[in-house]
This record gives structure tokens, sequence and C-alpha cells, in this order.
């Protein structure tokens, strides 16, 4: 391709549609001014998406990124546009999303001297980058841009900086694309051992009690089918973290159900009993093995996991197998026996039934009493078919709708699993919706995490995203409060809540919107709210205590979990 004279600003909008980007989520500022005058001539080829707030660009980027694969691209400008961007960025890196985050910065004559606007992004964000950049000279934009993108979405995914000069956007060039399909000493799909795959295949033929455990990295790697397929063979029972839910069908018959804190009972008693655990795309949080000096002392462990620095991490393994799992699982499905485990998988069945009789049917079936968040967030799933796209905030909205919601295609639960970020949920679920209009988008809320990034409504007003807003109001910081009732005494420091009239504030937004307090009003509403042709506030007046059980209290065992 000839070479053409452009400014900084047209050479990094080119570029980007160079990569295939069609949406930008953003916020315009005096040191990215250039780019968004550029992005005026490019209406046709991106989907510009106005927040209200930096940080929600950056959660409406994950949120498209992780409903659909692609990297999520957010533009913001210098100084407090930039450090808005922060929280986004470490959710991002610690959830693995490939999200590339451009943000202007003072150029490049003045930079050291404390200009207005000015500070070292790219030093704040190397600590929660895969790569972050400063582009100072017009001729590096195509390299950096094709750089970025090939570094956010290859091996394990994460988000890139670019750190845009604000003289390298005005000034004129020849101006050529570029591509990246290599980085020096970055290797994104490192080569499986065969010795090690042969060792894990020997492992689980010899295996009585085997056990495996579905992380985000199956989403990730697109190896829904192929952790199928090694399963069934050899008859594995499967649980999945909170990240990897639609990883695997819930109603596949070798799932047995969530790992975790607020998992479920079989799963984490039989973590302590099975012979042979197998991780796959998970790396051990402490959210998932709780007490470390007594998680699965009794098994051999294989570790799959395409980044070598999850390894050894926190949980000492027997045969680390580094590599991406859509490559790694075939080969081990090649080598492992047909297998039953009928006696072993059967054993799950009887502890979750524990957990149906003591949790579940209360959390379902309450019969009377105030409306409990378990139910609705059944209601809901199964009035979509169990085919809509979950996205939760953080708290107990999120375990509750994570526990209880049915998953039938990949990609169907977006969360802040790692950062655990309150205020995620709102443009996370624009974002999501933004890249896949042909799915529900289903946000469930607290009152909390609502009002976090309760100005995000105007986005939605705005592109008239059609998303699903589910908010249940227990007027506590509930998961806090939790904490604070089982841990603390019932000493409720800072946790209740005196919220404003959120059918006002989504009237004001012109968003429709519905109070229930009722149990009996509850399906017409959610009828309602999935027949409204675009966005929906469906408001819903929960148990104020209700507590998220059964649960692992901090610093237990896995197997020792308490169900009141």
């Amino acid at each position: 391709m000839a070479k053409v004279r452009i400014s900084g600003s047209e050479a990094l909008l080119r570029s980007l549609i160079n990569e295939g980007v069609d949406t930008i989520f953003g916020y315009p500022g005096g040191s990215i001014m250039p780019v968004f005058d550029a992005l005026y001539d490019h209406r046709d080829d991106f989907r510009g998406v106005l927040v209200r707030h930096e940080q929600g660009a950056v959660h409406a980027a994950q949120g498209y990124a992780r409903s659909s694969g692609r990297v999520g691209v957010s533009i913001v400008t210098s100084g407090p546009g930039a450090t808005n961007t922060l929280t986004g960025i470490s959710d991002a890196m610690l959830d693995s999303t490939p999200v590339v985050v451009i943000a202007g910065q003072v150029s490049t004559g003045v930079l050291g001297t404390d200009a207005f606007q000015e500070i070292d992004f790219v030093g704040i964000t190397q600590p929660i980058t895969k790569w972050s950049y400063q582009i100072r000279r017009p001729e590096d934009i195509a390299w950096a841009v094709a750089r970025a993108f090939y570094i956010a979405s290859t091996g394990r995914p994460g988000p890139v900086v670019l750190d845009f000069n604000k003289d390298a956007q005005v000034a004129l060039f020849d101006y050529e694309p570029e591509s990246v399909d290599n980085v020096r000493s970055y290797i994104p799909y490192p080569t499986p051992s065969l010795e090690a795959v042969e060792e894990a295949a020997r492992l689980v033929n010899e295996s009585e009690r085997p056990f495996l455990l579905v992380g985000q990295g199956v989403e990730l790697g697109e190896a829904h089918e192929e952790l199928k397929a090694f399963i069934e063979k050899a008859d594995i029972p499967a649980a999945r973290t909170l990240m990897g839910l639609s990883a695997l069908p819930t109603d596949h018959p070798l799932c047995v159900g969530m790992l975790g804190m607020h998992g479920n009972y079989g799963p984490n008693v039989n973590t302590n009993e099975c012979d042979l655990l197998i991780a796959v795309g998970m790396r051990f949080s402490d959210r998932v093995t709780g007490k470390l000096s007594t998680y699965a002392k009794q098994a051999r462990i294989i570790h799959i996991d395409i980044d070598h620095a999850e390894i050894n991490k926190n949980v000492t393994v027997d045969v680390p197998i580094v590599g991406d799992c859509k490559e790694v699982l075939p080969m081990l499905t090649a080598l492992v026996n047909k297998a039953s485990h009928k006696e072993w998988i059967d054993s799950f069945a009887r502890y979750n039934a524990i957990e149906h009789e003591k949790v579940t049917v209360k959390a379902l079936n309450p019969g009377e009493g105030p409306l409990l968040m378990g139910e609705v967030a059944r209601k809901v799933s199964e009035a979509t078919g169990n085919s809509a796209i979950l996205v939760t905030d953080v708290g107990q909205n999120q375990m509750m709708s994570a526990r209880y919601f049915k998953y039938t295609k990949p990609h169907s639960i977006l969360t802040s699993g790692g950062l655990g970020t309150m205020g995620y949920g709102l443009p996370a679920a624009i974002g999501a919706k933004i890249a896949m209009s042909d799915r529900t988008v289903c946000l469930f809320t607290g009152d909390g995490g609502m009002q976090m990034n309760i100005q995000e409504l105007g986005t939605i007003m705005e592109q008239g995203t059609a998303v699903k807003i589910i908010l249940l109001n227990n007027n506590y910081l509930g998961n806090v409060r939790q904490w604070q009732e089982l841990f603390f005494n019932h000493r409720y420091s800072w946790t209740p809540m005196l919220n404003p009239d959120y059918g006002l504030i989504a009237q004001g937004y012109g968003i429709p919107s519905r109070l229930v307090i009722e149990r009996s009003e509850l399906d017409d509403a959610i009828r309602e709210m999935l027949e409204t042709s675009g966005p929906f506030l469906l408001h819903v007046a929960v148990k104020e205590e209700a507590n998220v059980m059964p649960m692992t209290p901090p610093g237990a065992s896995v197997n020792e979990m308490i169900f009141e």
C-alpha cells in the first residue's frame, strides 16, 4: 500500500480500522481533542459511545470484549481522564480481558514540567498492563497500535495502554499501515510438553476419583467442545469457577456445580476427597482454595494453563502443562482411556442434595415473606430460556445471580472476579449489549454497586442500549453486612443504605421501570421487562438481612462450608 501524508490522529484511526475496530468507548478532553476531531470524519467507520465517566469507558470495553471475544477500545484524555481508567485497567488485568486504552498526553516539549493535566500514565500503568507505551512520534503510531492489539489479544489476554502525545497527534507524516505477528521474547502460545501430557494421561487413567476444575481459560481459549470431549471420554465430573461458569452448560451430565467460597457443597467437599485434581485455565484464587495448607493435600494435581506464571504460584502441582487448553485437551483426550466413575460422580449429587435441602429450596421457593435474590435470579434466567448473558455487579447480587442463573451458551457471564469492582456491572452490560445485539443482556446489581456508576444510565439513554437492569435492593451494602453479621457480632457499621427513588431516576433518563415488592407481581414484571424493546429497570425489594449460603468462612478449608 502506498504511503499517504496524514496527521497522527488520522493515522491512529486508520490503524484502528486496520485492526477491525468498529466501536470506541470514550470521553473527550484537551489532550486528546485532535483524535476526536478526526473521529468526526469517521462517523461511518466507528460506533462512538460517549460514556459519562472514564471508568465506565473501560468497563464498557471489557463487556464488549468478554462477550464477543474481540478487543475492546477506550479513548480518553490525559490527567484525570487517564487516571479515571485505572480501576478498569486493573480489573481487566486480573480478569484477563483484552482492552486497549488510548489516552491523550501533553506535548513532548513540556513532558516532566507538571504541565496542565500531565501525569506519568505509562509509569502508573506498567504494573497493571501487559504493555504500556508512549507514542511521541507519529512514525511510531502504526507499529504501536498493531503491537498493542497483538499483545492484548494473544496468549493470556489483558489490557494495553497507549499514551499519545498531543504533538504526535497533530504532526503530518507519511503513513503506512503495519501488522505485528511477533514480539521478541513474548511467546503467547507455548508448545506443550509431550512428556507432561503423557504423564497427565497416565494419572488420569490410574485415577479412581478424578475431578476437573473449569476456569475462564476454557472460554478465552474457545475450548468448550474440547473440554466436553475430554471429560466425556474419561467420565470426569467437572465444576466451574465463577469466571468459568458458562464454559460448561449447567445441564451437562458431568457438570457438578460451582467452586468457591459461595459455590456448591459437593464440589468443595470433594476437592478434598478426590485422588486427582485437574485444573484447566484457572489460577487457584484464594476464593476457590480456601485454606491453602489443607487444600487437596490427598490428590495428585495437574495444572493446564497458558501462563507459566500461574504454575505453582499458589498450589504446588505434580504435572504442570503450560499451553493453550484448546491444544492441550485434545492431546490428553487422545491418550486417556474410556472410563466410568459412576459411584464417584454420584457422591457429588449426595452432597448437593444436602445443600438443596438446607439452602436451595429456601432460596428458590420461600413460600412467604420478602422476596429473595435467588428466586428472582432463577425466574429471570428461566424467562429468557436460560440463554441470556448475565452481567453482575459485585456483592450478594453477584453471588446469588451467578449461583441461580443457568448457562446454556458460552460467554454468558460477565463479572468482576479478581478485583471485585463495585460499579463494574452497568457499563459492562452496555458494552456487552452493543457487542452482542442479538442476545438478551441481564444486569444484576445491588443498591450499592448501582450508585457507583449510575451516571452510565445517560449512556443507555443516548445509545438506546436495551440492557435489562435487575436491581436487587436490600437497603444495605449486603455482602459487607453479611460479614458483619457472621464475624463482627452484628455490628452494622456503615452498611445500611438510605436509597433514592430509583424509579424517578430512571424516568429522568427516559428508561421505563417497575418496582416489585410482592411475590405475586414478580412473574408479570419480568415478562414486562423482557417484552419491552429497549432498556428496562426492574427494581425488586428483597429481604434486607438475607445471607448468601453455603459459605466457606475466611481461613477455613473448602470442605468446612457453613449453611447458616
